[in-house]
Protein backbone atom coordinates (compact mmCIF):
# COMPACT_ATOMS: atom_id res chain seq x y z
CA UNK A 1 0.00 0.00 0.00
CA UNK A 2 1.35 3.62 -0.98
CA UNK A 3 0.20 6.80 0.82
CA UNK A 4 -0.33 9.22 -1.97
CA UNK A 5 0.93 12.35 0.00
CA UNK A 6 -0.84 15.20 -1.18
CA UNK A 7 1.09 17.80 1.41
CA UNK A 8 4.43 16.72 0.07
CA UNK A 9 3.35 16.66 -3.34
CA UNK A 10 1.37 20.57 -3.34
CA UNK A 11 5.25 22.05 -1.89
CA UNK A 12 6.55 20.47 -5.19
CA UNK A 13 4.33 22.07 -7.31
CA UNK A 14 4.31 25.53 -5.04
CA UNK A 15 8.20 25.34 -5.83
CA UNK A 16 7.68 24.86 -9.23
CA UNK A 17 5.07 27.75 -9.61
CA UNK A 18 7.84 29.63 -7.38
CA UNK A 19 10.96 29.36 -9.69
CA UNK A 20 8.33 30.28 -13.24
CA UNK A 21 6.81 33.48 -11.34
CA UNK A 22 10.50 34.23 -11.05
CA UNK A 23 11.60 33.74 -14.41
CA UNK A 24 8.61 35.74 -15.58
CA UNK A 25 9.11 39.31 -13.82
CA UNK A 26 12.90 38.29 -14.50
CA UNK A 27 11.84 38.88 -18.23
CA UNK A 28 9.53 41.85 -17.63
CA UNK A 29 6.48 39.75 -17.02
CA UNK A 30 3.90 40.57 -14.72
CA UNK A 31 3.62 39.18 -11.11
CA UNK A 32 0.26 37.11 -11.18
CA UNK A 33 -2.17 38.78 -8.43
CA UNK A 34 -4.91 36.60 -6.59
CA UNK A 35 -7.87 38.36 -4.49
CA UNK A 36 -10.20 36.86 -2.55
CA UNK A 37 -13.49 38.06 -1.39
CA UNK A 38 -14.27 36.60 2.07
CA UNK A 39 -17.88 37.19 3.65
CA UNK A 40 -18.78 36.80 7.16
CA UNK A 41 -16.65 34.48 9.88
CA UNK A 42 -17.17 30.88 8.87
CA UNK A 43 -14.50 29.05 10.65
CA UNK A 44 -13.70 26.62 7.60
CA UNK A 45 -13.59 29.66 5.51
CA UNK A 46 -11.04 31.68 7.34
CA UNK A 47 -8.50 28.57 7.80
CA UNK A 48 -9.03 28.47 3.86
CA UNK A 49 -8.76 31.73 2.87
CA UNK A 50 -5.53 32.38 5.20
CA UNK A 51 -4.08 28.96 3.61
CA UNK A 52 -4.93 30.55 -0.04
CA UNK A 53 -3.08 33.52 1.40
CA UNK A 54 0.19 31.85 2.59
CA UNK A 55 0.05 29.46 -1.07
CA UNK A 56 0.16 33.18 -2.85
CA UNK A 57 3.34 33.85 -1.46
CA UNK A 58 4.93 30.55 -1.07
CA UNK A 59 4.00 30.79 -5.05
CA UNK A 60 5.49 34.72 -5.16
CA UNK A 61 2.24 35.76 -6.50
CA UNK A 62 0.41 39.11 -5.32
CA UNK A 63 -2.73 38.37 -2.96
CA UNK A 64 -5.31 40.68 -1.93
CA UNK A 65 -8.42 40.01 0.44
CA UNK A 66 -11.33 41.82 0.62
CA UNK A 67 -13.56 40.92 3.55
CA UNK A 68 -16.98 41.66 4.10
CA UNK A 69 -19.53 40.66 7.67
CA UNK A 70 -22.07 38.91 7.04
CA UNK A 71 -24.66 41.16 6.66
CA UNK A 72 -23.39 42.37 3.18
CA UNK A 73 -25.99 43.25 0.91
CA UNK A 74 -26.26 41.10 -2.47
CA UNK A 75 -25.74 44.51 -4.34
CA UNK A 76 -22.47 45.44 -2.16
CA UNK A 77 -21.22 42.07 -3.18
CA UNK A 78 -22.12 42.32 -7.00
CA UNK A 79 -20.62 45.39 -7.07
CA UNK A 80 -17.39 44.50 -5.63
CA UNK A 81 -16.99 41.50 -8.21
CA UNK A 82 -17.99 44.38 -10.65
CA UNK A 83 -14.67 45.89 -9.71
CA UNK A 84 -12.28 43.14 -9.66
CA UNK A 85 -13.34 42.12 -13.00
CA UNK A 86 -12.88 45.34 -14.21
CA UNK A 87 -9.31 45.92 -12.17
CA UNK A 88 -6.78 44.80 -14.76
CA UNK A 89 -3.95 44.28 -12.51
CA UNK A 90 -6.60 41.28 -10.23
CA UNK A 91 -5.52 38.27 -12.86
CA UNK A 92 -8.37 36.22 -10.89
CA UNK A 93 -10.12 35.85 -8.09
CA UNK A 94 -12.42 33.93 -6.38
CA UNK A 95 -15.46 34.68 -3.73
CA UNK A 96 -15.08 32.13 -0.94
CA UNK A 97 -18.66 30.04 -0.37
CA UNK A 98 -20.64 29.35 1.41
CA UNK A 99 -22.75 32.85 1.07
CA UNK A 100 -25.20 34.03 3.63
CA UNK A 101 -28.27 32.79 3.05
CA UNK A 102 -30.02 35.94 1.61
CA UNK A 103 -27.20 35.98 -0.76
CA UNK A 104 -28.02 34.09 -4.17
CA UNK A 105 -24.49 32.08 -4.94
CA UNK A 106 -25.49 31.32 -8.32
CA UNK A 107 -26.01 34.85 -9.17
CA UNK A 108 -22.84 36.02 -7.36
CA UNK A 109 -20.97 33.03 -9.86
CA UNK A 110 -21.98 34.09 -12.74
CA UNK A 111 -21.28 38.01 -12.28
CA UNK A 112 -17.39 36.78 -12.29
CA UNK A 113 -15.86 37.07 -15.82
CA UNK A 114 -15.29 33.75 -16.90
CA UNK A 115 -11.43 34.40 -17.52
CA UNK A 116 -11.05 35.71 -13.85
CA UNK A 117 -12.75 32.74 -12.64
CA UNK A 118 -10.09 30.71 -11.01
CA UNK A 119 -12.12 28.54 -8.81
CA UNK A 120 -13.66 27.25 -12.23
CA UNK A 121 -17.34 27.51 -11.16
CA UNK A 122 -18.61 30.34 -13.75
CA UNK A 123 -21.02 28.04 -16.70
CA UNK A 124 -18.42 28.35 -18.94
CA UNK A 125 -15.56 26.99 -17.57
CA UNK A 126 -17.91 24.16 -15.96
CA UNK A 127 -19.33 23.38 -20.18
CA UNK A 128 -16.17 24.03 -21.56
CA UNK A 129 -14.58 21.23 -19.13
CA UNK A 130 -17.20 18.98 -19.89
CA UNK A 131 -16.80 19.21 -24.14
CA UNK A 132 -12.65 19.24 -22.81
CA UNK A 133 -11.87 22.71 -24.03
CA UNK A 134 -9.28 24.50 -22.34
CA UNK A 135 -10.31 26.00 -19.14
CA UNK A 136 -9.72 26.57 -15.42
CA UNK A 137 -11.13 22.98 -13.82
CA UNK A 138 -12.28 23.66 -10.42
CA UNK A 139 -9.71 22.94 -7.79
CA UNK A 140 -10.63 19.98 -6.11
CA UNK A 141 -10.84 17.70 -9.12
CA UNK A 142 -7.82 19.16 -10.47
CA UNK A 143 -5.83 18.34 -7.63
CA UNK A 144 -6.92 14.69 -7.86
CA UNK A 145 -5.78 14.87 -11.66
CA UNK A 146 -2.96 16.12 -10.28
CA UNK A 147 -2.22 13.48 -7.61
CA UNK A 148 -3.05 10.43 -10.31
CA UNK A 149 -0.86 11.74 -12.44
CA UNK A 150 2.08 12.45 -10.31
CA UNK A 151 2.06 8.98 -8.75
CA UNK A 152 1.77 7.35 -12.06
CA UNK A 153 -1.64 5.86 -11.19
CA UNK A 154 -2.90 4.00 -14.36
CA UNK A 155 -6.73 5.45 -14.99
CA UNK A 156 -7.07 4.56 -18.99
CA UNK A 157 -9.96 1.93 -19.31
CA UNK A 158 -10.19 1.42 -15.45
CA UNK A 159 -13.33 0.71 -13.56
CA UNK A 160 -13.75 4.16 -11.57
CA UNK A 161 -16.45 4.83 -8.89
CA UNK A 162 -17.47 8.10 -7.72
CA UNK A 163 -19.32 8.89 -4.76
CA UNK A 164 -21.37 12.40 -4.66
CA UNK A 165 -22.48 14.18 -7.24
CA UNK A 166 -22.04 17.71 -6.04
CA UNK A 167 -21.35 20.32 -8.69
CA UNK A 168 -17.50 21.42 -6.96
CA UNK A 169 -16.64 17.63 -7.16
CA UNK A 170 -18.64 14.32 -7.72
CA UNK A 171 -19.82 15.68 -11.55
CA UNK A 172 -16.83 17.78 -12.55
CA UNK A 173 -14.76 14.54 -11.33
CA UNK A 174 -16.66 12.11 -13.26
CA UNK A 175 -16.59 14.45 -16.12
CA UNK A 176 -12.89 14.70 -16.37
CA UNK A 177 -12.47 10.90 -15.84
CA UNK A 178 -14.13 9.75 -18.39
CA UNK A 179 -12.67 12.12 -20.84
CA UNK A 180 -9.77 10.69 -23.43
CA UNK A 181 -6.88 13.09 -22.56
CA UNK A 182 -7.38 13.30 -18.63
CA UNK A 183 -8.59 9.81 -17.27
CA UNK A 184 -9.66 7.68 -19.85
CA UNK A 185 -11.92 5.72 -17.64
CA UNK A 186 -14.95 3.64 -17.76
CA UNK A 187 -17.22 5.83 -14.34
CA UNK A 188 -20.16 5.09 -12.58
CA UNK A 189 -21.44 7.70 -10.29
CA UNK A 190 -23.02 6.72 -7.31
CA UNK A 191 -24.92 8.66 -4.43
CA UNK A 192 -27.13 8.51 -1.30
CA UNK A 193 -29.95 6.89 -3.79
CA UNK A 194 -27.78 4.55 -6.08
CA UNK A 195 -29.44 0.87 -5.06
CA UNK A 196 -26.33 -0.76 -6.27
CA UNK A 197 -23.54 1.20 -4.25
CA UNK A 198 -21.32 -1.49 -2.40
CA UNK A 199 -21.36 -3.89 -5.54
CA UNK A 200 -20.29 -0.85 -7.97
CA UNK A 201 -17.77 -0.18 -5.43
CA UNK A 202 -16.77 -3.81 -5.30
CA UNK A 203 -16.09 -3.77 -8.92
CA UNK A 204 -14.31 -0.39 -9.02
CA UNK A 205 -10.35 0.11 -9.77
CA UNK A 206 -10.75 3.37 -8.44
CA UNK A 207 -12.82 5.24 -5.88
CA UNK A 208 -13.31 8.76 -5.41
CA UNK A 209 -15.34 9.44 -2.35
CA UNK A 210 -17.22 12.61 -2.02
CA UNK A 211 -20.10 11.77 -0.23
CA UNK A 212 -19.74 14.04 3.40
CA UNK A 213 -20.22 11.07 5.60
CA UNK A 214 -17.28 10.05 7.83
CA UNK A 215 -16.17 6.76 6.96
CA UNK A 216 -18.85 5.72 5.03
CA UNK A 217 -16.32 3.78 2.49
CA UNK A 218 -15.89 0.33 4.63
CA UNK A 219 -13.17 -2.52 4.21
CA UNK A 220 -16.09 -4.71 2.47
CA UNK A 221 -16.67 -2.55 -0.11
CA UNK A 222 -13.30 -2.40 -1.70
CA UNK A 223 -11.64 -4.96 -3.61
CA UNK A 224 -8.22 -5.48 -3.20
CA UNK A 225 -5.06 -3.76 -4.88
CA UNK A 226 -8.43 -0.64 -5.53
CA UNK A 227 -6.98 2.86 -5.66
CA UNK A 228 -8.87 5.37 -3.03
CA UNK A 229 -8.83 8.86 -2.76
CA UNK A 230 -10.58 10.56 0.10
CA UNK A 231 -12.32 13.76 -0.72
CA UNK A 232 -14.04 14.00 2.67
CA UNK A 233 -13.05 16.18 5.31
CA UNK A 234 -15.88 16.38 8.26
CA UNK A 235 -15.13 17.60 12.12
CA UNK A 236 -16.06 14.71 14.28
CA UNK A 237 -15.89 15.59 18.17
CA UNK A 238 -12.68 14.18 19.50
CA UNK A 239 -12.09 14.54 23.43
CA UNK A 240 -8.33 13.80 23.18
CA UNK A 241 -7.23 16.52 21.30
CA UNK A 242 -6.85 19.92 21.96
CA UNK A 243 -9.25 20.82 19.42
CA UNK A 244 -11.81 18.75 20.70
CA UNK A 245 -12.56 17.86 17.30
CA UNK A 246 -10.28 15.71 14.32
CA UNK A 247 -11.02 15.82 10.98
CA UNK A 248 -12.31 12.62 9.24
CA UNK A 249 -12.76 11.10 5.38
CA UNK A 250 -15.33 9.74 3.57
CA UNK A 251 -13.32 6.28 4.25
CA UNK A 252 -12.64 4.07 7.04
CA UNK A 253 -8.86 4.46 6.74
CA UNK A 254 -7.57 1.84 8.97
CA UNK A 255 -9.68 -0.72 7.87
CA UNK A 256 -9.53 0.15 3.98
CA UNK A 257 -6.00 1.10 3.51
CA UNK A 258 -4.28 -2.39 3.98
CA UNK A 259 -6.29 -3.80 1.03
CA UNK A 260 -5.19 -0.71 -1.26
CA UNK A 261 -2.69 -0.28 -3.94
CA UNK A 262 -2.78 3.85 -3.17
CA UNK A 263 -5.03 5.46 -0.65
CA UNK A 264 -4.73 9.48 -0.07
CA UNK A 265 -5.07 10.13 4.13
CA UNK A 266 -7.25 13.09 5.47
CA UNK A 267 -5.61 15.22 6.49
CA UNK A 268 -3.57 15.26 4.07
CA UNK A 269 -4.05 13.98 1.11
CA UNK A 270 -6.73 16.07 -1.65
CA UNK A 271 -6.94 19.05 0.95
CA UNK A 272 -3.19 20.39 0.05
CA UNK A 273 -4.13 19.88 -3.35
CA UNK A 274 -7.15 22.15 -3.67
CA UNK A 275 -4.97 25.19 -2.63
CA UNK A 276 -2.22 24.03 -5.18
CA UNK A 277 -4.63 24.00 -8.11
CA UNK A 278 -5.74 27.45 -7.14
CA UNK A 279 -2.37 28.63 -7.78
CA UNK A 280 -2.33 26.61 -11.17
CA UNK A 281 -5.12 28.01 -12.16
CA UNK A 282 -4.28 31.34 -10.80
CA UNK A 283 -0.79 31.41 -12.90
CA UNK A 284 -2.59 29.91 -16.38
CA UNK A 285 -4.64 33.01 -15.80
CA UNK A 286 -1.70 35.62 -15.05
CA UNK A 287 -0.35 33.90 -18.58
CA UNK A 288 -3.58 34.31 -20.01
CA UNK A 289 -2.88 30.66 -20.80
CA UNK A 290 -7.11 29.83 -21.46
CA UNK A 291 -8.64 33.27 -22.42
CA UNK A 292 -5.68 35.27 -23.85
Amino acid sequence: MTLIDGKATAAAIKAEIAGEVKSIVAQGGKQPHLAAVLVGHDGGSETYVKNKVLACEACGFKSTLIRYEEDVTEEELLACVDRLNRNGDVDGFIVQLPLPRHIDEQKIIEAIDYRKDVDGFHPINVGRMAIGLPCFISATPLGILTLLKRYNIETSGKKCVILGRSNIVGKPMAQLMMQKQYGDATVTVCHSRSKTLKEECLQADIIIAAIGQPEFVKADMVKDGAVIVDVGTTRVPDASRKSGFRLTGDVKFDEVAPKCSFITPVPGGVGPMTICSLMKNTLAAGKKEYYG
